[in-house]
């Protein structure tokens, strides 16, 4: 199943500048490992040995995959994941 994947700008040097790509899976987890495949070094920028990195959010559409089945949370053809860096400061 082919979905689209939204690049953050700090990701697109492993993308080759492209601010959208498409990736295949049925699952967040599988997206993810496709992604690796093709563009070698975005899991480490997005996962950690516990899951999505801290600082890093993946949201399905709207929702964030946190708040449905992290990973495991199934993908549809034709829907986007994005991938956005969370912003901190003070």
């Amino acid at each position: 199943m082919s979905i689209s994947v939204r690049i953050p700008t700090p990701l697109r040097t492993l993308t080759a500048g492209q601010d959208e790509v498409t990736a295949e899976g049925t699952t967040v987890a599988e997206v993810v490992a496709d992604l690796e495949a093709r563009f070698p070094g975005v899991r480490d920028r997005l996962l950690d040995e516990k899951g999505v990195r801290r600082f890093v959010n993946l949201f399905l559409g709207d929702e964030d995959i946190r708040f449905l089945e992290g990973l495991s949370t199934s993908v549809k053809p034709g829907e986007t994941l994005t991938i956005v860096p969370a912003i901190a400061g003070g």
